[in-house]
């Protein structure tokens, strides 16, 4: 990083226009975030090199740590019981079915054309799996959409980063150069073992701690509803501090239960920390994908050249519609509404985080798999943002008509 005070301008300097032109880019082909990656770009190494960060130091590796934590605890938190008891067959069969096809099909397409090993392969394709529809919005608020496409759409994006998560870390402690001896079982023991019990306790004590927000309890104790929900933000970093202490829990994954158990028990803090704490959730999303703009560059994103370009396309035009046709056979869907989430399946915010921190470890192949990674996220900033319209005029023509 130049300096702390250039960061700050230019980090300040871009939410200032990002507000202002957030109704420019509501009507146009890229979201708001895709206009933070594309700003990132031109002000980092690939074009101005007005700002530079390096990928291995402690400030990006913090941002992509803090990223994760709240995203994870946002996604989290939006896995209601309501939602999970009903309609919950079409993103289950996504999730569980969906996201290993898509994983395997990216490794097999890797291992294949760019020759990474299988570790390698399988850890690209583990960043690849989970979808942000951030980058296409349009589709999953436009009421024109089918209710259940929507709902499919939002509640698997909002479960695929956290259920990514472990095998991403996984596949990534496996490929350290410092980790010589890696054993999955002991991984799974203890980073998820460990994660999961710790996310647990910490949901429990979490959804206790806090008095009810209606009835007599309110009127006893009156907390100001943006301190509750600055309560939820404080629980997932706590939580993420205390299960990274000995003997050292996975934190992502523990936050990630945590904010499940809270949103259940508790659908008023996960309300409250919807409307309240979106602001804070929308700065570091943004900051990290200006960051994450600011580190590409043209000769980084085709270092491996057409064969990158071919694994990101089958990951598109492959490896998603592979697995959304076979994870949704024998449902009541048509195949209209099949090809319509087999599209819009975009990668973003997730991928990101995941990658920024497999860069900052010490893994031989680390920057390959960062810049395929890349490639694919500013792919779909480009294909899915321009298509986002013209898919929802699409599939509301069918609909009207059936």
């Amino acid at each position: 990083m130049t300096s702390l005070q250039t960061s700050a301008a230019v980090l300040g300097g871009l939410l200032v226009l990002g507000s202002l032109l957030s109704g420019l880019a509501h009507r146009s082909m890229l979201s708001l975030a895709a206009l933070f990656v594309l700003a990132g770009f031109l002000l980092g190494d690939g074009a101005s090199g007005i700002v530079h960060f390096r990928a291995s130091s402690g400030f990006v590796t913090d941002l992509a740590t803090v990223a994760l934590v709240v995203i994870l605890f946002r996604d989290g938190l939006e896995v209601e019981g309501e939602l999970l008891q009903s309609q919950w067959q079409l993103p289950l069969r996504k999730l569980a079915v969906g996201m290993p096809i898509t994983a395997t099909v990216v490794a097999l397409l890797a291992r294949a054309l760019i020759g990474l090993s299988w570790t390698e392969s399988f850890l690209l394709g583990a960043l690849l799996s989970p979808t942000d529809p951030v980058l296409s919005s349009g589709v999953v608020t436009d009421p024109r959409v089918p209710r259940v496409i929507r709902h499919s759409l939002n509640l698997e994006s909002g479960l695929n980063d956290g259920l990514a998560l472990p095998a991403v870390l996984a596949f990534a402690a496996a490929l350290e150069v410092s980790n010589k001896h890696f054993v999955w079982w002991h991984f799974v023991l203890q980073d998820v073992g460990l994660g999961l019990a710790f996310g647990l306790v910490c949901g429990l004590v979490g959804s206790l701690l806090m008095p009810k927000a209606d009835g007599q309890e309110r009127r006893e104790q009156p907390i100001p509803a943006h301190q509750r929900a600055l309560y939820g933000l404080g629980l997932a970093f706590a939580t993420y501090g205390v299960t990274v202490l000995p003997p050292r829990g996975n934190g992502f994954i523990a936050v990630f239960v945590a904010a499940i158990v809270v949103g259940i028990r508790r659908p008023d803090l996960r309300l409250e920390f919807a409307e309240r704490a979106d602001e804070i959730v929308e700065i570091v999303k943004l900051g990290i994908f200006t960051v994450f703009g600011s580190l590409l560059t043209f000769n980084g994103l085709f270092t491996d050249g057409w064969a990158a370009v071919a694994v990101v396309a089958g990951t598109f035009l492959l490896a998603r519609p592979l697995a959304i046709w076979i994870a949704l056979a024998g449902t009541q869907l048509d195949a209209a509404s099949k090809a319509f989430m087999a599209w819009f399946g975009p990668k973003g915010v997730a991928t990101m985080a995941f990658s920024l921190l497999v860069l900052s470890r010490q893994i031989e192949a680390g920057q390959r798999i960062f810049n395929i990674a890349a490639l694919a996220v500013f792919a779909s900033i480009l294909v899915h943002g321009a298509s986002d319209t013209a898919g929802t005029n699409w599939i509301a023509r069918r609909q009207a008509r059936g």
